[in-house]
């Protein structure tokens, strides 16, 4: 009984006070029936028993009805409102209305959130202080950087990349696009990498090497420097530095850093399905198209966002125009303001999908109502040999998830609930669709752990039960949902 929720449980406590009634009538009748005179009337009997199991049974379900509206929904929505504080740092107030009938507990619920939101304010003053520290030396190292003419690329003990700086990223995109916590493999010759990082392993020192780009372009000239060793004498993580990378490189660009250390020390997982939540790569990806019919429309724009440890990763993202190669609806346009001229010298779907396919290596996919945006990336992915057998997270069903199934799920809703502001101008447009969900990923993502669904497998699991709302893609596709 304790995996059944809140709601259906007590839906099962009051079926079985209806189901006891039932059977006290049954029993009342066979007793009043073994003591009938020959003569009286059986029928009576048994038709005043059925009015009497049927008024039952309406009284039953009239009190669950009151039962489920002013008790059960409420300690869903007080339970979630205090997750999203807990977890989410979201800070609106709790709906003290609709949990009215609760006696005290959601104003205690709101005493206890408002403490803890106090205590979390003073705590985020401190973290405050020591970040705007971090970002005055980041900006010192950005600065640093633009003096040193090679691209830096900071690879962890497991092959990824964990630090860029903007001139490597220019190097990495004659590749492939720059991501963060992508294999090195993504854009290096496998069998040069790992000969150099078999002599690394053994000798402990620098190496330098040529190497060409995973797919025969370019040839990079290339140092490897190990970073200290691990206890098995292994590199602890290894800095390369791309040589000549001037040809490839515009020396006027800025040198911005992307990085997180955190990916240094992160184990592999077992599996993507044993792999928790926080430690997953994400794309949240958003497209705008000519209609609402995956069969037979065509997609006009496509946004895409990377989260990394939790964290949207700045300045990885895809925002591309699509030319869909036929007039644009004029009651599309109204929606997502794409034009017919807009879209005029833009690429085709074969080429941007390619380069969103590129974009979406490895990792899991997150949309809101993924089944409507992977139809159309199914349907064109088949002309152009790109097979989508990625993970699939819709945040539509996360909602249902963390909220129940009888709230609103739109991304507006779920927005509202956890303190996401899409600006107007970005609504309806496939980049700031996705930001916006990217965004919502990021606060349901410790919501769903904090509720035992911490790893990618238990939380498929779970959406999986959810398929009257909205169907689930990793056991399949669908077409456009509510």
């Amino acid at each position: 009984m304790e995996h059944l929720g809140l709601r259906v449980r007590i839906l099962l406590f009051f079926a079985l006070l209806g189901l006891g009634g039932a059977v006290m009538f049954a029993a009342a009748l066979w007793f009043a029936y073994g003591r009938l005179d020959q003569g009286a009337p059986l029928s009576a009997f048994v038709t005043a028993g059925l009015i009497g199991c049927l008024a039952l049974w309406g009284l039953v379900a009239l009190v669950w009805l009151l039962f489920d509206e002013n008790v059960a929904k409420p300690i869903e929505r007080l339970a979630a409102g205090m997750r999203a504080r807990a977890h989410a740092g979201v800070d609106s107030d709790l709906d003290l209305h609709a949990a009215r009938y609760l006696g005290d507990l959601a104003p205690a619920a709101s005493a206890v959130s408002g403490e803890l939101s106090r205590s979390t304010m003073d705590t985020a003053d401190a973290v405050a202080s020591h970040t705007a520290r971090l970002a005055a030396e980041t900006r010192r190292l950005t600065a640093l950087l633009s003096e040193i003419p090679v691209a830096m690329v900071l690879v962890s003990p497991d092959n990824h990349i964990v630090l860029y700086d903007a001139q490597a990223a220019e190097v990495l995109a004659q590749v492939a696009p720059p991501r963060l916590h992508a294999p090195i493999l993504d854009y290096i010759d496998a069998t040069a990498w790992k000969k150099a990082r078999r002599q690394l392993d053994k000798t402990g020192k620098e190496v330098e090497f040529s190497a060409k780009g995973a797919h025969g372009q370019f040839d990079f000239k290339v140092r490897l420097k190990p970073l200290g060793q691990d206890g098995e004498g292994h590199a602890a993580g290894m800095l390369l530095l791309i040589e000549d990378s001037q040809a490839l490189f515009s020396p006027t660009a800025a040198r911005p850093v992307t990085y997180d250390f955190d990916l240094l020390s992160r184990p592999s997982p077992a599996s993507i399905r044993d792999t928790p939540l926080r430690d997953l790569t994400y794309v949240v990806l958003d497209t705008e198209t000519t209609g609402l019919l995956p069969h037979k429309d065509e997609i006009v724009q496509i946004g895409a966002v990377r989260v990394v440890n939790g964290r949207i990763v700045p300045g990885e993202v895809v925002d591309r125009l699509v030319n869909p190669a036929r007039t644009i609806p004029p009651a599309s346009t109204r929606v997502h303001g794409i034009t017919d001229a807009m879209v005029a010298g833009a690429p085709e779907i074969g080429v941007a999908g390619a380069e969103l396919h590129r974009f979406c290596s490895g990792a899991v996919l997150v949309a809101h109502n993924a089944p409507f945006d992977m139809a159309f990336l199914h349907r064109f992915g088949k002309g152009a040999g790109l097979v989508w057998d990625h993970p699939v997270v819709d945040t539509v069903l996360l909602s249902a998830v963390v909220y129940g199934t009888t709230q609103t799920h739109t991304l507006d809703a779920l927005c509202d609930r956890l303190g996401v502001v899409i600006p107007e101008r970005l609504r309806h447009t496939a980049l700031g669709d996705a930001q916006a969900t990217a965004e919502v990923l990021c606060k349901l993502i410790p919501m769903l752990a904090a509720q035992g669904y911490d790893t990618l497998g238990k939380l498929i699991t779970q959406t999986s039960k959810h398929g009257r709302l909205l169907h689930d893609l990793n056991g399949g596709s669908g077409d456009k949902g509510a």
